[in-house]
């Protein structure tokens, strides 16, 4: 299968400045990623070329040392062969709302269980990019999170998180005294990660809503975006998403 002439894909990871907060670097994170592909059967559409020609395909293994991958090869032998001849393939797959792009290089054919496939480096970047921009963690899978708000008068609110992405968290506040209002941002709040460094952040508030706990206590809860992230305190908080993540799907299984 291809696509018309001179159809390039418009891939986030090619605007790789722009979503640099998202991108994975390390390697035990990368091979991670790409088996919960694997696990998934996610389609993967692997471009090549630049008239925008695409192959379809889908993970089969990443080695046991994390150093190569494996894709299924299809049966279009010239589309194969083109792709070869590239020897590069730009690679777009979504698993649970979350785009995964990232990019194959010396790409070889080889054998996978007796059937013809793709090998090639496990790549040094991948891409991670929610549909509406963030994976969001959820409170269940948190280890008491905590956020601390400096306000007004040099009082100090120690909130609690419930969910938490690389573009903002949301944390359960005291109904009353709180100075929590929509619309106010507040500077230099601290927000602490398990077996890191506290990440010093600024939220704005977003909005603000009364809940109740199991126990029938009211309480507020305040969704607040994350303002001026540098890059190192997002990829901080995205590889404690990705390991929080991980460690739970392994509780599940």
């Amino acid at each position: 299968m291809t696509t018309s002439p001179g159809q390039a894909p418009a891939l986030e990871l090619l605007a790789a400045d722009h979503y640099s907060q998202y991108l994975i670097r390390e390697t035990r994170e990368i091979a991670y990623v790409l088996r919960q592909v694997a696990s998934h059967r996610a389609m993967i559409t692997a471009y090549f070329g630049k008239t925008g020609e695409f192959l379809l395909t889908s993970v089969l293994e990443i080695t046991a040392d994390n150093r190569h991958i494996l894709l299924d090869l299809g049966k279009d032998s010239e589309l194969i062969g083109k792709a070869m001849s590239e020897g590069q393939l730009l690679c777009a797959t979504q698993i649970e709302k979350v785009k995964i792009q990232f990019v194959l290089e010396q790409i070889e054919l080889t054998d996978h269980e007796g059937f013809p496939a793709i090998r090639a480096p496990l790549p040094g970047l991948l891409l991670r990019l929610q549909r509406r921009e963030y994976y969001r963690l959820a409170a269940g899978t948190l280890d008491s999170l905590n956020c601390h708000i400096p306000l007004p008068g040099g009082r100090m609110i120690n909130a609690r998180v419930l969910d938490i992405s690389g573009g903002g968290i949301a944390i359960i506040a005291p109904p009353e005294g709180n100075s929590l209002e929509a619309d106010k941002v507040f500077d230099n709040c601290r927000l602490d990660l398990p077996d890191s460094a506290p990440v010093i952040v600024s939220l704005h508030v977003r909005n603000i809503f009364r809940m109740k706990t199991r126990g029938g206590q009211e309480v507020m809860r305040v969704g607040c975006q994350l303002l001026n992230l540098p890059a190192a305190a997002s990829n901080q908080i995205q590889r404690y998403i990705l390991k929080a993540e991980r460690e739970r799907n392994q509780y599940r299984n």
